[in-house]
């Protein structure tokens, strides 16, 4: 099955620019370079990022699909050039030649040796410069557009820290839409003041050893409507779609819907979320969350909640893991790229942008339309059918 709202990007950690194109959008729908460029910007933040995050610009330039602020319905190219590329012109040249130095040591954890193995490459830098996390960049842009849509429909998507190394939020406490701005205030992008302290020590104390550490991301989506995803096929199954979209994510090893892991040692009659009639918003509730507000593979119309795992950094500031030099055979070290003690906060921003494309495409093909006018025509709409006048989820999120 293909998605209604495809993505593509293109480019290297250190090439001159990364690329995505954009699929799908209905004409009309606003977008500016700010709103890119602010989306990109919160990617960059978090205790424990290297430096490279202080001097990226990200600059962006609005290539096509886009006419006087407003999508026009045709296929959406943006950019993000890379401001180090003249350091990197000669090595990343696209033209005939030779690099300065071969990688011959892959740093285990890394796509290093499986992707020197699989495409026949001598040099790891070959593999790496495409691997690196760099490239959700590109995706963060696309996900800026998703997010737009989604807002017209009343759906927002949010991700705070819930874990970091040790380090857990134990209150329990979610943020609503409102709170974003305060989560991206937080060093760790967590919402719980006394975790947040704990796991900026937990940084400091990897970064003295030289070491990393990973964590989990909660990204919570309000005012989804019901019905997004279908369960007549494995592949239109909603809970599916955004396992593997968080599941793309580099460095990301596992993804959970709602209580999934904790309801698997439950009995049934403590694992599901029991349903109610509100008489006055006239709708159907249901009071918990344990399966993340997706049922059967579709969306119930509540909070839909899913948590995205980051394994530490392989690159490690103090190279220790052992590896084996392609060229010699020998027992070595790995080589060492620019890294960070930790990019848990960042992945968060990148979870949402995987969660709002994913709903973005879903919500796109139950509701249809040329136009964003059409579009939210036809959600209005379904909405009636429903009578599904006030949703509580989508009074969380400030929706409509």
């Amino acid at each position: 099955m293909s998605a209604v709202l495809r993505f593509l990007t293109a480019g290297e950690s250190h090439g001159k620019a990364l690329v995505v194109i954009v699929e799908g959008l209905p004409a009309g729908l606003p977008v500016t370079v700010g709103e890119v460029q602010g989306e990109l910007a919160r990617r960059r933040l978090g205790f424990g990022r290297g430096p490279r995050m202080r001097f990226e610009a990200d600059e962006v330039t609005l290539v096509a699909g886009i006419r006087h602020g407003r999508t026009l319905g045709s296929p959406v190219a943006i950019e993000i050039a890379n401001t180090e590329w003249p350091k990197w012109e000669e090595e990343m040249s696209p033209h005939p030649g030779a690099p300065s130095k071969l990688l011959t040591k892959p740093r285990p954890g890394h796509a290093d040796l499986a992707g020197m193995q699989k495409y026949g490459f001598d040099d790891a830098r070959d593999v790496l410069e495409r691997a690196s996390a760099r490239e959700t960049a590109a995706r963060v842009a696309a996900g800026c557009l998703a997010k737009a849509l989604l807002t017209r429909l009343g759906t927002a998507v949010v991700s705070h820290v819930v874990a970091l190394g040790p380090e857990r939020v134990e209150s329990g406490a979610r943020p609503l839409a409102a709170d974003l701005s305060r989560v991206d205030a937080s060093d760790v992008r967590c919402f719980d003041a006394d975790a947040e302290g704990r796991m900026v020590g937990a940084i400091k104390a990897a970064a003295k050893d030289g070491d990393s550490l990973g964590g989990v991301v909660e990204v919570l989506a309000y005012g989804a409507p019901v019905g997004l995803g279908s369960h007549v096929h494995w592949d239109r199954r909603l809970d599916g779609l955004l396992a593997q979209a968080l599941m793309s994510i580099q460095a990301v090893k596992y993804v959970e819907i709602g209580e999934g892991a904790d309801t698997a040692g439950r009995r049934g009659s403590d694992a599901h979320d029991a349903i109610s009639w509100d008489t006055e918003a006239h709708t159907y509730e249901r009071a918990t969350t344990r399966a993340g507000g997706i049922e059967g593979g579709m969306s119930t119309g509540g909070l839909i909640v899913a948590r995205v795992a980051m394994k530490p950094l392989a690159t490690l500031n103090r190279p220790v893991l052992g590896t084996v030099d392609v060229v010699t055979k020998e027992a070595t070290v790995s080589f060492k790229e620019r890294t960070d003690v930790t990019a848990v906060p960042a992945m968060g921003v990148v979870a949402e942008t995987m969660a709002a494309i994913v709903l973005a495409s879903e919500a796109l093909r139950k509701f249809g339309g040329d136009s964003l006018a059409e579009v939210v025509r036809n959600y209005d709409a379904y909405r009636a059918s429903l009578g599904d006048r006030s949703p509580s989820s989508a009074a969380a999120a400030g929706g409509g």
